[in-house]
């Protein structure tokens, strides 16, 4: 995948072709980046996975091969000058259609397998297991999403499209026009594309949140707990699934991302304001208070002055 970004890269540069209003070679390299990132991220966790799993070995090796299969046939239409996506005009294009949907099933279920995997195991501590846990579970409803996107829309039936087209990024608005700078996602209707994108990303955004708490835990030491830095990890996975949901059924509205309307800046403030008083709770520290039975405070005597330790008495517990 890492090479075909490097082809891609260069087809954009030497090739001037523009297909539904985007630079010809521009989707076979974002899929192509994005292939390389799943990949690595799987095989990461899949390497905190002791001892190494047959099963866990087989559903890697069938992410790579309908991996493979999905990028041959994207990049196999963009030399053709031909959509790989909801193209049926041909019974070539439709044929490739259909097997890149198959594939896309196949590996949905095979990164489930490493789901239900990596759930029965100890991934680290609690902090990082349940991040890359809840990490899995958003990608598979990321993947899952993507699914709306080859649902034949109103404006397709009504006008008989689907002899040449089924499914599309858009709602509301034809696919191609004006779009946000590299994401391609539509800025005058709703675009689908964006769930999925987040969903799947997730993937890689709480295991990446997380290092980002422990790296800030030499500064604050109350991040070095490691129920707090749990509590944060869930934190971000409530606020990343209500996201998703927030941003599913704006698309779904036919609403462009940057141009929200009145309810769903309701709805983000809302979310906002729950994830600040959640996160304000999970850095409180467990166990506040001090005295015999917590680590922050010494073995006092009933004045409050600390107890000598001799060689052989026992600390209390």
């Amino acid at each position: 995948m890492a090479g075909l970004a490097v082809v891609a890269a260069a087809g954009l540069l030497v090739d001037d072709r523009v297909l539904v209003g985007a630079p010809i070679w521009l989707k076979p390299f974002k899929f192509a980046v994005s292939f390389a990132v799943y990949g690595l991220t799987l095989a990461w966790m899949l390497s905190r996975h002791a001892p190494p799993s047959r099963t866990g070995r087989w559903a890697a090796h069938t992410v790579v091969v309908t991996g493979t299969i999905e990028m041959a046939i994207i990049t196999g239409q963009t030399i053709r000058g031909r959509r790989s996506h909801f193209n049926i005009e041909t019974p070539l294009d439709q044929g490739l259609f259909i097997t890149m949907g198959l594939t896309i099933a196949v590996l949905w279920v095979a990164t489930l397998v490493i789901a239900v995997l990596l759930f029965r195991a100890r991934l680290g501590d609690r902090a990082a297991t349940w991040a890359i846990r809840l990490g899995l579970l958003l990608a598979l409803a990321g993947l899952l999403l993507g699914g709306l996107m080859a649902m034949p829309t109103p404006e397709q039936q009504a006008a008989g499209a689907l002899r040449t087209l089924v499914g599309a990024h858009g709602v509301g608005v034809p696919d191609g026009g004006p779009a946000m700078p590299l994401t391609g996602w539509n800025t005058t209707g709703g675009d689908l594309r964006i769930p999925h994108f987040l969903g799947m990303h997730a993937l890689q955004g709480l295991p990446l949140f997380l290092y980002a708490i422990e790296a800030l835990a030499g500064r604050c030491p109350r991040l070095r707990d490691e129920r707090i830095r749990l509590r944060l990890v869930l934190v971000a996975a409530g606020w990343t699934t209500a996201l998703l949901a927030l941003v599913t059924w704006q698309a779904l509205r036919g609403q462009a991302l940057i141009h929200p309307d009145g309810a769903t800046l309701g709805a983000l403030a809302a979310l906002t304001a729950a994830t600040a008083a959640g996160t304000f709770a999970a850095l409180r520290r467990p166990g506040s208070g001090t005295g015999p039975g917590t680590p922050s405070s010494p073995a006092a005597t009933p004045g409050g002055v600390p107890q000598p330790h001799t060689p052989g008495q026992e600390l209390p517990a």
